[in-house]
């Protein structure tokens, strides 16, 4: 009787009916945690890069922010993934601008 309520406890995390799709979603969610790991610190080293950027172009005279370098980057992620690359470059953007 224990196998029975293993085999419905993931299902119920999962959403799925049988034990093979248990399996496919649970194998697939431990790869979106991975990427999402390696996505967070791609992110974090953006921020880094763009702070360099950042103390560089305020030492030699220039302001924090480069508004056409900006557009740039929400035209390469809008030609990339649409309307909502738009939205994910903004968060980017926003993150990688530090703090005022």
């Amino acid at each position: 009787m224990s196998s029975d309520t293993t085999a419905t406890a993931p299902a119920a995390d999962t959403g799925a009916r049988t034990p093979e799709a248990v399996g496919v979603i649970t194998d697939a969610r431990g790869r979106i945690d991975d990427l999402d790991g390696r996505i967070i610190g791609l992110v974090q080293e953006r921020m880094a890069v763009s702070a360099v950027i950042q103390r560089e172009r305020i030492a030699s005279g220039g302001r924090r922010v480069n508004l056409s370098r900006e557009m740039e980057i929400l035209d390469h992620y809008r030609g990339q993934l649409g309307r909502s690359g738009t939205a994910l470059a903004m968060t980017l953007l926003e993150l990688s601008r530090g703090r005022v």
